[in-house]
């Protein structure tokens, strides 16, 4: 109560004090970019994902613009410590998000090099994926998938080498039989969850599909 007083949660856009659960105002939550897409339906992001990887169904919550509002709440939860931020997007997630009849059997997010995960000392996507799955009562593994290669933040990468990700991503078990949901914060290129979708294609009679936080217009 007194840390609340002294250091009162601010809205991460204009600053202004707002409710300890929230990231940002109810002004500046008008001015973030969402998609609206339908999860089991056509849109962009499934398009995109078609020329890398089979894929059942996609779905991306924000618009991830060189300016917007969108970028800057990535950026707070990535690199600014700001680990509740994916508890924020999972429930916007949910407040939007209907499987139907096409619910994933399993919830997979992209993980850290473990290095990587120890300087940023978690990893952005496991609080929101972890809400995604007590929510739809699916279940989740942080540890499917292994990262083999260190390498410097995707944000601080140029095109080309964000197109290297060749051996970066192998399974830790054989799974098969299985509907996965891969999860990510950012679709760029979609090099990374292509390699990791095809790891997953390679056992038997695996289905991918994907869900990201935002995707870049």
């Amino acid at each position: 109560m007194i840390l609340d007083l002294l250091f009162p949660n601010r809205c991460i856009h204009c600053n202004c004090i707002i409710d300890s659960h929230f990231i940002i105002c109810t002004i500046c939550f008008e001015q973030i970019h969402f998609t609206h897409f339908e999860y089991s339906q056509e849109n962009n992001l499934k398009e995109k994902c078609k020329l890398l990887f089979p894929i059942e169904n996609a779905y991306a919550l924000m618009q991830f613009g060189k300016e917007n509002l969108s970028r800057k709440i990535i950026h707070e939860l990535k690199y600014k410590s700001r680990e509740k931020t994916g508890k924020v997007l999972a429930d916007w997630v949910t407040e939007r998000l209907d499987f139907k009849n096409d619910r994933p059997d399993l919830l997979v997010s992209v993980p850290l090099h473990p290095k990587k995960h120890k300087e940023r000392g978690y990893n952005q996507l496991h609080l929101f994926t972890k809400n995604l799955s007590d929510f739809y009562n699916i279940p989740h593994d942080h540890n499917l998938i292994r990262r083999n290669h260190y390498s410097k933040a995707q944000a601080l990468k140029d095109k080309k080498h964000r197109l290297e990700t060749q051996n970066t991503f192998t399974l830790t078990k054989s799974i098969s039989n299985q509907h996965i949901l891969l999860i990510d914060d950012v679709f760029t290129t979609g090099n990374t969850l292509a390699t990791i979708a095809w790891e997953i294609l390679k056992e038997s009679n695996n289905k991918v599909s994907v869900l990201v936080m935002a995707m870049d217009e």
